[in-house]
């Protein structure tokens, strides 16, 4: 088994079935790292090199090792106030303008996702507690999906390492977390609470026809990883899922304007985001 490797024509099958299934398209490029991962899975479950593996993962009726294979093919990089200068537009710009004319009943909603381990909502909370004037005004829900299932229990659990919480102010880090004996830090209970975290596949129509009435999408750096059919795909489901003036913001590398017609560019202050017409 240590001498198992994947041969072209099991890479390209293997490519195809992932993309059908997450949106995902390796390049040709990614093969030493998709490899290793593949090669884990299958030593993993015991399986008889690709072939056996490929059938128990296509006919598994659990689609549990499908679940394990994503969590391990999955990335994630993130870190507490990454590109925070959005999050400056989000309480500067976005949520005044969301907010004109909402009946006191009507709830904001901003999903973040992919979430990973949880920096990017609970930058979002704290954003709120420190900086938007009106959050006591109203009702706010903080909705955080991922595909990989590993990430939301470790987001759930509200722990991370030094390097997760490097660029956050002192002042914030004391107030807001409580440093272990290991070094890590936990964030207030309360702040966890406060965020509903659930497992989404964006391009699964059964997993997102949920979420509607989204004021502000956080979907940064995941489009990159999909092909043009896929983009179109999740910024349709993002139309679907929000409310007309509601706003996405995506990686700074990344482009509406390139993928769909959908949306259009505002250029706020403090960062460009794309807003759903009215």
């Amino acid at each position: 088994m240590s001498n198992l490797t994947i041969g072209h024509e099991d890479f390209q099958k293997f490519r195809e079935y992932f993309y059908r299934k997450t949106g995902i398209l390796f390049e040709d490029n990614k093969r030493y790292f998709v490899d290793k991962r593949l090669i884990e899975r299958i030593q993993a479950t015991g399986s008889d090199g690709f072939r056996n593996y490929f059938t128990m993962l296509r006919f598994q009726t659990s689609n549990e090792e499908l679940q394990a294979l994503t969590n391990s093919m999955t990335v994630n990089e993130t870190y507490f106030f990454r590109e925070s200068y959005q999050f400056d537009c989000l309480v500067n710009s976005m949520l005044d303008e969301a907010t004109q004319n909402r009946k006191p009943n009507q709830p904001i909603r901003i999903w973040s996702l992919p979430c990973s381990t949880g920096e990017e909502p609970y930058s979002i909370v704290i954003y709120l507690l420190e900086h938007w004037s009106k959050l006591e005004q109203f009702d706010v829900e903080i909705l955080a999906s991922d595909i990989d299932t590993e990430v939301l229990k470790a987001a759930a659990a509200g722990v991370f390492s030094p390097r997760s919480v490097q660029h956050l102010p002192a002042a914030l880090l004391k107030k807001y977390f409580t440093r272990l004996a290991s070094g890590s830090y936990k964030i207030d209970p309360e702040i966890a609470g406060l965020i509903d975290f659930s497992r989404v596949n964006l391009l699964d129509p059964l997993d997102t026809m949920k979420y509607h009435d989204i004021d502000v999408v956080f979907c940064r750096n995941l489009l990159i990883y999909f092909d043009d059919t896929s983009r179109r795909s999740a910024a349709e489901t993002f139309f679907n899922a929000m409310r007309p003036g509601g706003f996405i913001c995506l990686g700074h590398s990344e482009s509406m304007s390139r993928i769909s017609d959908l949306f259009t560019v505002r250029k706020f202050k403090d960062a460009i985001v794309y807003q759903k017409p009215r």
